[in-house]
């Protein structure tokens, strides 16, 4: 077998997951199909790339190799694609970000900033991922969060700007809740709740497990993916943590929990020199949803926020 860049991206995608069924799922394959790659492709070098554990997979030192290799020529194989892309269709404006309530006040000022600029989004749950694609010149801006404790991989070369230093993560629950009662709700009321957290983002398991070990609880834990963590929240199954500007909601309380024991910082990164406008109207963008969540701008006024003060 001959190796092709497919098959390079998918070694990349392998590692940055930590476990075939990760990346199948971010290749758009199935993860069977994904280990008879490997296995080809781990035939044509005449080497293992990985080992197979019950926690995932990790490259073996000659995986480590490889892969110092295959990235290059990954991310410059994507960068001469989008670049030659970006030529043939004019002037364009590619978005990257994780969930945000504050991506539709983005768009609407970045559309009236330049209107001839074609605009493109992609929603990703990997922060990772989108700093790699803005890195291999997919992207040109990706707004992500970092979850405190479990620090991005940030690729050399990328300009950082902080948009939120930290940033409190909220809790969502039911109305008929006993906690929903309170404007503040302390993390050990909810011990004995099912707690339900999309594994696939970064950081946010790793994140809850530490908030759970500092409080000395451990609750019951549901993984599951955004939408069926609504419906579980909803009808009182479980709660979950929440980003601050969510709501409101008819059918879901969210509070702030004491301490603000659990928080992200917020970040927009771009090659460096670039876009300094797309940040401003992020800024602008973030405080307009802050202010429109009314347990967000409570907490905002409690902490006496600069984000308070227009620009």
């Amino acid at each position: 077998m001959e190796l092709e860049v497919r098959h390079l991206r998918a070694l990349c995608a392998i590692a940055d997951a930590g476990s075939l069924h990760k990346a199948a799922r971010q290749l758009g394959v199935s993860q069977p199909s994904l280990t008879t790659q490997l296995r080809r492709i781990e035939r044509a070098l005449d080497g293992e790339l990985f080992l197979r554990e019950r926690t995932g997979c990790r490259p073996t030192p000659f995986g480590r190799t490889v892969l110092g290799r295959a990235r290059p020529l990954v991310d410059g194989m994507a960068a001469l694609v989008a670049e030659a892309r970006a030529m043939a269709c004019g002037p364009r404006l590619r978005l990257g970000s994780t969930a945000s309530r504050a991506l539709p006040g983005w768009l609407r000022r970045l559309h009236r900033r330049w209107p001839d600029t074609e605009t493109s989004l992609v929603v990703d749950g990997s922060p990772n991922a989108l700093l790699r694609m803005v890195a291999s010149g997919q992207l040109d801006v990706a707004f992500v969060h970092e979850v405190e404790g479990s620090p991005l991989r940030v690729p050399t070369g990328l300009e950082v700007r902080v948009l939120m230093e930290r940033e409190p993560q909220f809790v969502s629950m039911s109305l008929d809740h006993p906690a929903a009662a309170r404007p503040v709700v302390e993390l050990r009321d909810l011990a004995e709740d099912r707690w339900t957290v999309d594994p696939s983002v970064d950081g946010e398991w790793d994140g809850l497990r530490r908030v759970f070990a500092v409080a000395g609880v451990d609750p019951p834990v549901l993984h599951a993916d955004y939408h069926t963590a609504t419906s579980l929240i909803v009808s009182g199954e479980a709660v979950a943590p929440c980003q601050p500007t969510s709501g409101p909601r008819t059918d879901m309380a969210i509070r702030p929990l004491a301490g603000d024991p659990l928080a992200v910082r917020l970040l927009l990164a771009t090659r460096p020199g670039e876009h300094a406008e797309a940040y401003e109207d992020l800024r602008a963008a973030y405080r307009e949803a802050a202010l429109s969540a009314p347990p967000y701008r409570a907490w905002l006024r409690r902490h006496e926020s600069p984000l308070l003060v227009a620009s």
